[in-house]
């Protein structure tokens, strides 16, 4: 059992404990009782707010809607004014731009485009929301004078400031392309920087706003002046250089012009010029012709004038090339691109017309040339045919985009070129087979024939124009193949045709030869005249050319010259015969000679004698040019005589056939020697 003390205690503490719960028991009833006050409080306040919340709103709302009404008119009513003050100054325009336009734009073209701006969109206005207004009459009005004078600023610009390029530039340029250093480009402008801005400006402004292209009808028309006159400037240079000093004036370096000016040689074609330095190179070495017939105009004795003409033309063909460049640069700045094509093939007609006219004026002097034989005129083509050819591919990329007449007028110039080139090499060697023998016009001397010096001299030509020259044959070539001849091709046409100009010329000088009545003088022609050809073939680059279908030619000449020389040294047989041993009297040492002995000893002698000076006489004034010919014929010639007389005057010499042996024996063998060497002289 439990002690009654722990269980009084033990209650007292239960108690204690009950009453502490009890406690706080009644404080939380407390508690919650003030909760619910409060909150039935909130609610209270709450409610009371919201009634109060839409007693406001209720009061607000149609005030707001109201002052929004008003900020809403206000902003109308602030439009409508700023309206109002725009269409105001539409009617303004008029008054404010007339005095800027009736000034005009030069000097002020940033201000004029913004009074154009202006007027421009009073038009607009008046159009869309006034047609009938009197001020879209004016405002129209003005803006096509405004038009008109941006359109006579363009022009005038234009005509001020497009100047002719001084043929020194163009030289310049053209010449910079054949320099194998490294040059300065050379300066091209045609309008000066701030002209060009302006033009520019008007242009694109004339297209946008204007609805005008009248000015690109004025712009190709004062370029394309000045274009053709640059060109024909050139070529006027080159007349007065070559009058004056015969060299054309060309700086290498432009920005050196002011300090150190310097005559730069303008590259010649290679045309008659080099041959006639040919010809004065073969009379140097003995090779040199004498006048004889001949229906070929000479080569030699021309003057420069067609030299002169065919540089300026060539000249003249890259100018246009590099202008025409500069040309669409400067285009493409001013004409809009849609429109750039077709300007500039207006543009350039007039310059490449002149060109073409006189490039078939060249042709036609070639034809009326070769009809009078002058074959040296007709090599003026052969350099422009040259350059036009390689020119070509530069000149269709000029042309790209122009009409296809005008891409085809350097075509058609070639292939006239071609043409007339071609019935330049036919008609020469047929001239050259056809050439008549003129016995009043043959050399006397046996020398060179022109119409051989005149042949080599003019095959020479070629050697420079190979390509040009195998292009022109090819090109009257039926077959296939020469639609797309190659080079090799072209090289073989021109060999077969050097080898017949020579098989031709071969054969009229056969002819020719027959006009003498003497063998051994017609023999010395064909000699001279076959070294001739073989020398200037071997000095030259022919002789490769030849061998290109002709392998033997030049044994074959070789053979034909050896051949002559025998020809000519049967002449001396007549001579030789009256001491040759076989026909010498045969006699008995120590015994007396009978009277015909002696007489046929001295017949002997006296023949043979009266034949060596008829033979020297008529010899002496024959004539071969060529010293190491000249020398190898008389040193044959002189050992067969000598021999031959010194053996016949050992054996007669000392035998008394006669009481006055001086009159028989009137040369020595050294005597003999000496009237041979003085054969083909005529200053001895």
């Amino acid at each position: 059992m439990i002690p009654p003390q722990e269980a009084s205690a033990r209650r007292r503490e239960i108690e204690d404990k009950l009453k502490q719960e009890e406690e706080t028991l009644s404080f939380i009833r407390d508690s919650l009782e003030k909760s619910d006050q409060l909150t039935k409080n909130m609610v209270s306040i709450l409610s009371s707010f919201e009634s109060r919340l839409m007693k406001l709103e209720n009061s607000i709302i149609p005030v707001h809607k109201q002052t929004e009404n008003l900020q809403r008119l206000q902003e109308n009513v602030e439009k409508t004014l700023s309206c109002l003050d725009h269409v105001i100054s539409y009617y303004h325009v008029a008054s404010d731009t007339e005095k800027i336009i009736r000034e005009g734009p030069a000097g002020r073209l940033e201000e004029y485009l913004g009074s154009m701006a202006k007027i421009q969109k009073a038009v607009e206005y008046f159009q869309d929301n006034s047609p009938d207004s009197p001020e879209l009459n004016k405002v129209k009005l003005l803006f096509e004078r405004g038009k008109e004078s941006l359109e006579s600023e363009f022009r005038s610009l234009m005509t001020r400031h497009s100047k002719v390029v001084s043929p020194v530039l163009i030289l310049d340029l053209i010449s910079g392309e054949d320099e194998l250093e490294a040059q300065e480009e050379v300066p091209l402008e045609h309008l000066p920087e701030g002209v060009l801005q302006d033009v520019t400006r008007i242009s694109r402004w004339l297209v946008e706003y204007g609805r005008n292209q009248d000015f690109m009808n004025v712009y190709y028309q004062i370029r394309s002046s000045q274009l053709d006159r640059s060109i024909k400037g050139l070529k006027e240079h080159f007349r007065k250089s070559s009058s004056s000093s015969g060299v054309p004036y060309s700086p290498a370096i432009p920005n050196k012009r002011k300090d150190t000016p310097t005559k730069k040689p303008i590259k010649r074609p290679g045309t008659i010029r080099k041959a006639q330095n040919l010809l004065k190179q073969y009379s140097q070495h003995g090779l040199d012709g004498k006048k004889g017939g001949s229906n070929l105009i000479p080569l030699e004795g021309r003057d420069d004038t067609l030299d002169v003409e065919t540089d300026a033309y060539i000249h003249c063909v890259s100018a246009f090339v590099k202008l025409a460049q500069s040309e669409y640069q400067l285009l493409m700045d001013v004409i809009p691109e849609h429109h750039q094509k077709k300007t500039f093939d207006s543009l350039i007609q007039d310059a490449l017309d002149g060109l073409m006219l006189e490039g078939e004026n060249i042709v036609s002097a070639a034809r009326k040339a070769i009809i009078r034989h002058d074959f040296s005129a007709v090599l003026t083509v052969f350099p422009i045919l040259r350059h036009l050819k390689q020119t070509k591919p530069e000149f269709d990329q000029v042309l790209q985009g122009t009409a296809a007449s005008t891409k085809n007028k350097l075509p058609g110039l070639i292939t006239s070129m071609e043409t007339v080139g071609a019935k330049a090499l036919e008609d020469f060697a047929d001239n050259i087979k056809n050439d008549p023998d003129k016995e009043y016009n043959m050399p006397k001397d046996g020398t060179v024939h022109e119409l051989t010096s005149n042949a080599i001299l003019f095959l020479q030509q070629l050697l420079d124009f190979q390509e040009t020259a195998g292009a022109m044959l090819a090109s009257q070539e039926t077959s296939s193949s020469a639609t797309s001849y190659s080079s090799e091709f072209s090289k073989r046409l021109l060999s077969t045709y050097i080898c017949k100009v020579l098989g031709n010329l071969q054969l009229n000088l056969l002819s020719k030869s027959k006009v003498y009545e003497d063998p051994a003088l017609s023999a010395i022609f064909l000699h001279n005249n076959y070294n001739y050809i073989l020398k200037a073939l071997e000095k030259s680059e022919l002789i490769q050319l030849v061998a290109v279908t002709q392998k033997t030619a030049e044994r074959s000449y070789r053979e034909h010259i050896e051949q002559q020389i025998q020809t000519y040294q049967r002449s001396w047989l007549k001579v030789t015969d009256y001491i040759a041993e076989k026909n010498l009297p045969v006699f008995q040492p120590g015994v007396k000679l009978r009277d015909k002995e002696r007489q046929m000893i001295k017949e002997r002698f006296k023949g043979f004698n009266d034949g060596l000076e008829e033979l020297c006489k008529i010899q002496k004034a024959w004539a071969i040019p060529d010293m190491e010919q000249r020398d190898k014929i008389r040193q044959a010639q002189k050992n067969i005589v000598r021999e031959t007389y010194g053996a016949f005057l050992h054996r007669y010499g000392s035998v008394p056939f006669t009481k006055n042996p001086e009159k028989y024996i009137k040369y020595r063998v050294e005597q003999v020697g000496d009237m041979i060497d003085r054969l083909f002289d005529t200053s001895a």
